[in-house]
């Protein structure tokens, strides 16, 4: 079966198990973020693992559940964990769920991520804003003929992260932005790749994110990027549990953005 045909699929189960349910944004929890969903009003959810077609996420804090929720007679979908290149999956694996909710309705898409702090001044537990992103992955999502079903193989990446849902959350929280630098993983970087980083001009650093902003560009979506500061990377000696803790700290923040996100777009 085709890349397209397992996503029709998909939403057509999402839709008759969510009875017909049109939903208009949808969010990506990252690392440590899990809660969020029911905290943000989501009543409602389904495992992954019931999605036909659906990756299955393996990290620790990504618990692998859909939630549903409707906030000003809009609904909204909350990914509660994704999966990683670093899994072993592939790209139009990892990218998959982010096809799902394109063609299921999404219009808005908002990331969130765990990251290590690369520039100077960014400090553990803060929140930014994603203005950029330099993939370093290795791999595009849109290589391949399967993702010329879906769309312009050459997306124009210069607006990646909207400017306009930037600037209504800058305004209202006086969050800083940030380059963001996708590496494959799951090893933490080298003191010389952070420098290497810098030099690049990255702010922070990171597993994920960079894939399913690809993808959610070549489907239409605008893209909304918030990342928490988990650590400073290549002078923290950093664990996945420790990164889980340090997020912890982040989540009440990134709850009351995303609130008002949903309360505003």
């Amino acid at each position: 079966m085709g890349l397209l045909k397992k996503v029709e699929e998909c939403v057509e189960f999402l839709r008759t198990r969510f009875k017909n349910k049109s939903p208009y944004i949808g969010i990506v929890l990252g690392s440590g973020l899990g809660s969020t969903a029911e905290e943000l009003g989501a009543t409602g959810f389904i495992l992954y693992k019931d999605i036909p077609n659906f990756p299955l996420t393996t990290v620790p804090g990504h618990d692998g559940k859909l939630w549903i929720g409707e906030r000003n007679e809009k609904t909204f979908i909350v990914l509660q964990g994704r999966v990683h290149f670093y899994e072993g999956y592939t790209m139009e694996e990892v990218t998959f769920p982010i096809r799902v909710l394109a063609l299921w309705g999404v219009k808005i898409l908002i990331v969130t991520a765990s990251v290590g702090g690369i520039a100077e001044g960014v400090k553990p537990g803060e929140l930014l804003l994603l203005k950029d992103h330099i993939n370093l992955m290795g791999d595009n999502p849109l290589r391949g003929s399967e993702a010329v079903s879906f769309g312009d193989r050459f997306v124009n990446m210069k607006n990646a992260y909207d400017f306009e849902l930037r600037e209504l959350v800058k305004t209202k929280f006086g969050l800083r932005e940030a380059v963001y630098a996708a590496l494959s993983g799951p090893s933490y970087e080298t003191p010389a790749e952070i420098k290497a980083l810098r030099l690049l001009g990255a702010d922070v650093v990171g597993m994920s994110v960079v894939p399913e902003v690809i993808v959610a560009r070549q489907m239409g979506l605008r893209v909304l990027g918030i990342v928490g500061v988990a650590n400073l990377a290549g002078e923290d000696i950093v664990t996945h549990q420790e990164v889980l803790k340090a997020m912890s700290k982040c989540k009440e923040r990134l709850r009351e953005v995303i609130s008002f996100c949903l309360g505003e777009l």
